[in-house]
């Protein structure tokens, strides 16, 4: 199965391949791994404590390593308290290793300095990020490195450095070549690193964005950006950002070291946010939040919300779709649940058409105090299924990846011939929607709203148009339940 799956990643691009020797379940056939390889190899054996599965002996262990040498392998992965066992021979290079599942610890440098004493080729660290500026501790050593340096932060927030370390001179980076198939925390896919973030297009001249939230996994901004960037011949890449909003202000800051030039903010920093910068764009002043950060030629952060005007595009294009002859926004009931940074700015573009909007919120305080802002009515919580509206607007997560079976308007409380709005677009189908298919109602998924907000987004990243249509097709791809090629 190795040697199968092998010859099946060199047909895919793969252009070197890590042998994780632990993973089989009785000792290997070096002779024949080797002698049929379609690609330079790395060997390596983990030991359980490094979340290995090795099940023999230690000595077995590094006797398995030390054939790999003498039967040519290209690389050996030796940790860093067994490479002085195990001489250098031949043409196979070192790689010694460090690797830390817990943290990435504070001494860092120091076990650095410790491994360039090691007779190496090349160096790999790869520690747990417990916070998001971990990534950059170890960037950092990728860029100052004398031997070349492999290293990069596990877990969700050290999903940045592990694209991020090409273009800080990391020789390679790692990715499985499954996605069911996770070695490690936070490991992205051969095929994602590939098709979405292109990794091996990354160099010091690469521009960098990404999305601002907690949690981002769910996230299709990262396919959609990087789709486009490329699109338009950008060197340029797009970062999934997952930063607890605790630290939101002092990581950006951190972040800073990066030259990330922009960021899309979503989930829950869309009003935390607007402390990094005195510049807001008017659509942030009537709104009060931001989903979008950018950087001018000077140097200086904007806010801006580009919520606004999509959520009001997306809703005017589906009244069409329902009754061209009563498209107007205007003199609509609408109910509206949630009151976030989401709920503020499609609130005030309903508000403005000439709407009557009523809010619900699950703190019936916070949604009694957008309600007042907005100068519109509000209801309880447990009120919601008794205003009589129109249009249905959800501006809650609840239904979101991975809550999927949850919906923040029972279906008994629904009404035939309603538009049903739910911003989410992880899933497109979420519960709400199809439970108000089930009712007659008209439904609009966060989708188009959220191409929509992307495009004017990648405008102020980049200072040129968006290709919305190649966009909106990318979206709609990704989203399918089968991959279209």
């Amino acid at each position: 199965m190795m040697v199968a799956e092998h010859e099946a990643l060199a047909e895919d691009g793969a252009q070197l391949v890590e042998l994780r020797l632990d993973w089989l379940k009785r000792t290997p056939e070096l002779q024949r791994l080797l002698t049929e390889r379609p690609t330079p190899v790395i060997v390596t054996c983990r030991r359980p404590e490094e979340t290995g599965k090795w099940r023999g002996t230690e000595e077995q262990r590094q006797t398995l390593i030390r054939q790999a040498i003498v039967l040519g392998a290209e690389y050996v992965d030796l940790e860093i308290d067994i490479a002085e066992q195990i001489p250098r021979y031949g043409d196979t290079k070192r790689i010694i290793s460090y690797h830390n599942f817990k943290e990435t610890p504070d001494d860092l440098e120091e076990i650095y300095q410790e491994m360039e004493q090691q007779d190496a080729d090349y160096l790999k660290l790869a520690t747990m990020a417990n916070t998001p500026e971990d990534n950059i501790r170890l960037l950092a050593l990728v860029a100052e490195a004398e031997i070349p340096t492999i290293a990069f932060c596990m877990g969700e927030m050290g999903v940045p450095s592990r694209i991020l370390c090409g273009k800080y001179g990391s020789p390679w980076t790692y990715a499985t070549f499954s996605s069911e198939r996770v070695l490690a925390p936070g490991q992205l896919s051969f095929e994602d690193m590939r098709d979405i973030y292109h990794y091996d297009e990354i160099n010091e001249d690469t521009r960098v964005f990404g999305v601002l939230g907690d949690p981002v996994g769910h996230s299709y901004s990262p396919i959609l950006h990087n789709a486009a960037l490329r699109h338009e011949g950008l060197n340029a890449v797009y970062l999934p950002l997952r930063v607890p909003r605790d630290v939101l202000l002092s990581t950006v800051k951190e972040f800073e070291k990066l030259e990330i030039e922009g960021y899309s903010v979503t989930i829950p920093h869309k009003e935390h946010v607007l402390e990094y910068t005195k510049y807001h764009l008017q659509s942030v002043e009537d709104c009060g939040a931001a989903n979008t950060l950018y950087r001018n030629d000077r140097g200086k952060w904007f806010a801006t919300n580009t919520d606004f005007g999509a959520a009001l595009s997306a809703l005017n294009q589906a009244l069409e779709l329902k009754n061209p002859a009563d498209s107007q926004l205007a003199g609509k009931k609408v109910l509206m649940l949630g009151a976030g940074g989401a709920a503020m700015a499609i609130g005030l573009a309903v508000v403005r058409s000439g709407a009557g909007l009523t809010i619900a919120n699950r703190s019936n305080k916070r949604g009694k105090a957008l309600a007042e802002t907005l100068n519109c009515q509000h209801t309880n919580w447990e009120n919601r299924g008794s205003v009589m509206a129109d249009i249905l607007i959800n501006c809650t997560p609840v239904g979101m990846y991975p809550n999927m079976e949850d919906t923040p308007f029972p279906q008994h409380w629904l009404r035939d011939g309603m538009l049903v709005f739910d911003t989410i677009y992880n899933p497109e189908n979420t519960l709400l929607l199809k439970e108000a298919r089930g009712h007659e109602c008209y439904t609009l998924s966060g989708l188009e709203m959220f191409v929509l907000q992307a495009s004017e987004q990648f405008e102020c990243f980049v200072g040129q148009s968006a290709p919305i249509d190649f966009m909106r097709e990318t979206l709609r791809r990704a989203i399918s339940p089968v991959r279209l090629n």
